[in-house]
């Protein structure tokens, strides 16, 4: 009886863990093409930079578009390990080229 009361309890925390997580993995491409859109704003981003980095977020678009496919529309725990790589470096990127000195 415990251990039933433990899997439904463990179930219950996934199930409303996964929707958390993709929402996550929206919410920081929505992020980063605002620090994209505000780099050319600001002219901290150059209108070549800024192609290269809408490029980027289209092939995360692609990534993530793919491993949905895959698997019926879900993201699996190693497709996100995946895309929050691509999302990382990504920010690194638009950071780096935010403060490399180059105005647009």
């Amino acid at each position: 009886m415990k251990s039933l009361i433990l899997g439904l309890a463990a179930a219950a925390t996934l199930a409303t863990a996964l929707p958390a997580a993709a929402q996550s993995v929206d919410q920081r491409e929505h992020n980063q093409a605002v620090r994209i859109h505000e780099g050319v704003r600001s002219g901290a981003l150059t209108p070549g930079e800024a192609a290269r980095l809408h490029a980027r977020e289209v092939r995360l678009h692609r990534v993530e578009a793919r491993a949905r496919y895959r698997h019926g529309g879900v993201l699996t725990p190693h497709a996100r390990r995946v895309m929050a790589r691509m999302e990382h470096r990504d920010s690194r990127a638009i950071y780096r080229l935010k403060h490399n000195g180059r105005v647009g």
